[in-house]
């Protein structure tokens, strides 16, 4: 469901118009809106955010987000790049960190008036929902991260599960062939061989992907370093930690847990790196036991 279009002007009777302060802070509303294509649901109050990751949309969390519609407000919204977003909103400079992203989920909380929201962030979504509560903890009351990892690349004693060069020609493979790019990674991130419509359903959705923005924000995202940001959280997160997962491994999502304040860390029985498709009951289910306590 869409929010509902106001339009700010004079009524019928002559009254005069809305004073440009209101008419700026509408268009501004709606510019948000429409520039990552938020939508709202659910019959509950508090605030339920959900983002997607890397090469995918909001549709990724239709097996999961409707669970938690009759007790909370849910906050649906596609990346700049993604999706149905507007992709003339898409700045270069802006998206060449994850901190850009982190700024539209923030503006997006500020637009809808969201206090104490409950953020799903689905891998790099995780770190992006990090470095947010961590500018403005306000605004959340708990972080779900699934499938997090603060830094992809081998670091000395970190192990993030890639070498600098595995990376490099991730990189260079994707900058010359996109598609066969997305056919041959999707399914090894999706996992779950024995079910190919699952690595399918990933591998469309990358190539809806204009390709150009998927490129650098693949490099933004394999390249960035989100180690330091993990003590700063203050907000209690649950790390949703899949098993066989060669994009964020097991001892990725240990990392995360042991140096992040108020975590808490859950080994599922799901394998591969989108447990929202592939073991949607058992997602749900461990985000409630969350939340309830």
């Amino acid at each position: 469901m869409r929010p509902v279009e106001t339009v700010v002007g004079p009524d019928d009777g002559g009254a005069p118009a809305a004073s440009p302060s209101i008419i700026d802070g509408a268009e501004l509303f709606m510019s948000v809106i429409e520039r990552n294509n938020v939508t709202i649901s659910g019959s509950g109050t508090t605030p339920m955010i959900f983002a997607h990751g890397y090469g995918c949309d909001q549709n990724m969390w239709r097996l999961v987000a409707p669970a938690f519609a009759a007790t909370h407000k849910i906050v649906l919204f596609d990346h700049v790049g993604a999706g149905h977003s507007d992709l003339t909103a898409y700045d270069r400079e802006k998206y060449s960190t994850l901190e850009g992203y982190a700024d539209d989920i923030l503006q997006i909380a500020e637009e809808l008036d969201l206090e104490e929201a409950i953020f799903v962030g689905h891998s790099v979504s995780a770190m992006i929902g990090v470095l947010a509560a961590v500018k403005n903890p306000d605004r959340f009351s708990k972080l779900i991260l699934v499938g997090p990892s603060p830094r992809y690349i081998n670091d000395g004693a970190y192990a993030g599960g890639f070498n600098r060069s595995d990376i490099d020609e991730l990189l260079e493979f994707q900058q010359s062939n996109y598609l066969g790019w997305s056919a041959h990674l999707a399914p090894v991130i999706m996992g779950n061989p024995e079910r190919p419509e699952l690595g399918a359903e990933l591998t469309n959705s990358f190539c809806r992907t204009d390709p150009e923005i998927a490129r650098q924000f693949a490099a933004v995202t394999f390249l960035s370093d989100n180690r330091d940001d993990l003590p700063k959280l203050t907000v209690p997160s649950l790390i949703l930690q899949c098993q066989d997962d060669v994009i964020a491994p097991v001892h990725v999502g240990e990392y995360v847990h042991a140096h992040t304040p108020r975590s808490t860390f859950v080994l599922m029985e799901a394998t591969g790196h989108c447990p929202q498709l592939s073991a949607p009951d058992e997602t749900v289910a461990a985000i409630q036991a969350f939340l309830e306590v």
